[in-house]
């Protein structure tokens, strides 16, 4: 009787350990990719020589696409020519607006972001950032003409910002805590709140001092007045963890021999954790 049930045990005993290897070996393997899934990014980069960088191009001294050209220069550029060249890898810029820079990194469409991206709590739980690069503040810039100094000289004065951005909530603060108030002239974009201010239908332009600086003039000038200090840093996906550590090395061996120091120079910004 026993032989009779020996061998379907032993057929069906095999069985199962056939299973359990099978099972095994699946799991290692997931386990395997669900590992290397955040350390492939670097590998890709390598491999493909390519890296995919979004960008401004409006913003000159960070990010900026010489109409004329086609080139593109700025502070953020030459960092991700330079994080390239230490990859093996050629970058390729790709224009991004606020609104474009986190889907496009989202869908595998570039690798990272440098673009005057702000580095908040909030979407921190969405995506990886290095350590700021750069810290910016709010500022006016003016015509030298007026003689204006300080804050209090801006009082009942009407500044120009742009439509839907977050400087007028800022300016508001701002003169709240100074006893003083601002009327507002909201425009559309930066070339035609420049336009405003010389043909003196406004008389400050406020945004973010690292925008202002590609609107300066002979005639006019950004006042030594900050506010809304925001700190720009490299985004990439949660899962590209071994990119962020590694840029983070490289901003780490860049801000400590002076390179970025350079840069700043370069392109005439003050960072504002300087101060």
């Amino acid at each position: 009787m026993m032989k009779k049930f020996k061998k379907p045990l032993m057929i069906f005993t095999g069985f199962l350990v056939a299973l359990s290897l099978a099972a095994c070996s699946s799991s290692t393997k997931t386990s395997s990719d669900g590992a290397s899934s955040t350390s492939k990014a670097l590998d890709k980069i390598k491999e493909s020589k390519k890296f995919r960088v979004g960008v401004k191009q409006d913003v000159p001294n960070f990010g900026f696409k010489d109409p004329e050209t086609g080139k593109f220069s700025g502070i953020e550029i030459e960092l991700a020519q330079m994080i390239a060249d230490e990859l093996g890898a050629k970058p390729e810029y790709v224009p991004v607006t606020a609104q474009t820079r986190g889907p496009l990194l989202d869908n595998n469409q570039i690798d990272a972001v440098l673009a005057t991206f702000t580095i908040t709590d909030e979407r921190k739980l969405t995506y990886n950032f290095t350590e700021p690069y750069f810290t910016d503040e709010a500022g006016f810039l003016v015509k030298k003409k007026y003689g204006y100094e300080s804050i209090k000289d801006l009082d009942g004065k009407t500044i120009g910002v742009a439509q839907s951005s977050s400087t007028k909530k800022n300016l508001e603060k701002l003169a709240q805590e100074n006893g003083i108030s601002f009327k507002y002239t909201e425009l559309s974009d930066y070339p035609t709140l420049k336009l405003s201010l010389t043909a003196g239908r406004i008389d400050a332009f406020a945004v973010d001092k690292s925008i202002l600086t590609g609107y300066v003039d002979g005639e006019t000038e950004i006042l030594d007045i900050g506010f809304a200090p925001q700190k720009y840093g490299i985004a990439s996906k949660k899962s590209s963890t071994d990119l962020n550590d590694y840029m983070n090395q490289l901003l780490e061996k860049w801000k400590t021999d002076g390179t970025l120091d350079k840069l700043y120079t370069k392109y005439n910004l003050k960072d504002a954790s300087n101060k």
